[in-house]
């Protein structure tokens, strides 16, 4: 293959060869420059290096009062204009790596990581969640916001409201509505949008006693009930994915949650209606579940593998969920 090579040396160019020998030309190009065992030979010193002396003499200057608070560029200058030469910019940034001198020495701005919610709710009014979503209208780009807050206990809508234009006043009276019909919950969580951090639904809050919480940045399941909620009401049969008017958003709204309060059997509450667990008649109802089933075995038993019971009725919520000594105490 070599001897190919080197009778066609000079009379084709190097792929040709390659490819009438069938060799890759990067096997022939290596094979030039074989490889060397054992570490790489130590690159040269360049002859314009500067020596050992100069070196000190560089780093006393930059040192020095004068230029001590000075970037090298800056020294190079005032050098120049002194009538003064000691080496290039980038020489002195090399000096004063090599060093241990290089590195930011303004003051950092420092991002803490925000807290992470961890919230649990054992009875209804314990936790209240709350977001926004966006339902389209007949213009392309414009929606009409859909303000939802729900207890985490019940997964009960406690107050929802549409409007063309979310604003932190708005949002002040939506809450103030809520509490106003249902009572102080002990915390409202939300994300972190600018609703929900406005001042004046933070003044609010500190005003009625409540306790704030937010998610974290872009963490999404910090807000699971709310966002599974909004996922509930869109995927719903009913949902016409584009709503005429303001006026066609809220009859169809008024309608979604008046069945997903009462009519909806949930499955996080064990197939209760969030009215019921938050008014607390779902212990009645999961009685005569039980009376039912009992009833059913008694009268069939060659039916059941074993003696049947109804779902279990709801246990304490969370929001990440805190040491198992805090969800013990709240339950």
């Amino acid at each position: 293959m070599d001897g190919a090579f080197v009778g066609l040396d000079g009379l084709l160019p190097v792929r040709a060869i390659c490819a009438l020998t069938g060799r890759s030309p990067a096997t022939h190009y290596r094979s030039l420059a074989p490889r060397v065992h054992g570490p790489k030979p130590r690159r040269p010193a360049p002859v314009n290096k500067l020596t050992d002396e100069e070196v000190v003499q560089v780093l006393d200057r930059l040192n020095s009062e004068e230029f001590a608070d000075k970037a090298p560029a800056q020294v190079g200058a005032i050098l120049l204009d002194q009538g003064t030469y000691l080496c290039s910019e980038s020489s002195m940034y090399r000096i004063l790596r090599g060093h241990g001198q290089v590195r930011e020495r303004r003051r950092q701005a420092t991002h803490p990581a925000k807290k992470k919610p961890e919230l649990v709710a054992a009875q209804p009014n314990d936790v209240w969640s709350w977001d926004i979503t966006k339902l389209p209208s007949p213009i392309r780009g414009v929606y009409y916001d859909l303000m939802v807050i729900i207890d985490l206990f019940s997964r009960y809508v406690v107050h929802w409201h549409i409007t063309t234009r979310e604003s932190g006043l708005g949002s002040k009276e939506f809450i103030a509505d809520a509490v106003m019909i249902h009572g102080t919950p002990g915390v409202i969580h939300a994300d972190r949008g600018t609703s929900m951090t406005s001042k004046p639904v933070a003044d609010l809050m500190i005003d009625l006693g409540i306790d704030r919480s937010h998610s974290r940045p872009r963490v999404s399941n910090d807000n699971p009930y709310s966002e599974a909620a909004f996922k509930t009401t869109k995927y719903h049969h009913t949902y016409p994915g584009r709503f005429g008017s303001r006026q066609d958003a809220i009859a169809w709204a008024n309608g979604f949650f008046l069945y997903y309060n009462f009519e909806h059997r949930h499955s996080g509450i064990g197939l209760h209606t969030p009215a019921s667990v938050f008014d607390g008649t779902y212990m009645a109802i999961h009685a005569r579940r039980a009376t039912v089933l009992q009833n059913a075995y008694t009268a069939t038993p060659h039916r059941f593998s074993r003696t049947p019971l109804p779902p279990a009725g709801p246990s304490a919520a969370w929001i990440n969920q805190p040491q198992q000594s805090e969800v013990a105490a709240h339950a």
